[in-house]
């Protein structure tokens, strides 16, 4: 069964996928689509809500001309050793998406904290993943990483910012 986990813990996934635009008239409620499916999703008007699917690679201006016709975001990860994701997400807030950012892939609970610090609102599982790393162990993960090796993550200084600073005070 995959899980959807945001930082609270477990979350109900309302949007139903659609990939193609033969099968948007069978969805009802919020739906999640690709880039291929977005303009006709959003014509046919006929969702309550709107959610977008991209690819961790996918440029930011593909995106950009969505961002205020869709409430979701997800982005997919093809592997959870692949960080463009990441950036995409902070890309995505600072160009003004407030949201539902989503995660979406075998990302492991390790990760969590990041995801969170990133941009993300909630994360969705693989079945295989979250058959390994249940809820609990991602509720644990989230309050174990404090502190990152790149800036801009969460309100902390990272660990360089810290250290510089550190030594500055010492002398």
């Amino acid at each position: 069964m995959s899980l959807l986990v945001g930082a609270e813990g477990e979350r109900q996934d309302l949007y139903t996928p659609v990939g193609d635009v033969a099968d948007l008239s069978l969805a009802t409620g919020p739906i999640l689509v690709p880039l291929t499916v977005i303009d006709a999703a959003r014509d046919d008007g006929r969702n309550e809500r709107l959610g977008l699917s991209v690819a961790n690679d996918t440029q930011l201006s593909a995106i950009e001309p969505y961002l205020g016709s869709v409430d979701l975001i997800a982005v997919s990860f093809p592997s959870f050793s692949d960080g463009r994701g990441l950036s995409l997400a902070k890309r995505l807030r600072r160009a003004g998406f407030s949201g539902t950012l989503r995660a979406s892939g075998p990302l492991i609970a390790d990760q969590f904290a990041e995801t969170l610090a990133c941009g993300f609102d909630e994360v969705k599982l693989t079945d295989a993943m979250s058959a390994r790393q249940p809820l609990a162990q991602w509720m644990r993960a989230k309050d174990i990483v404090h502190d990152t090796y790149q800036s801009g993550y969460g309100d902390r200084p990272s660990i360089l910012q810290q250290r510089l600073a550190a030594r500055k005070a010492a002398g």
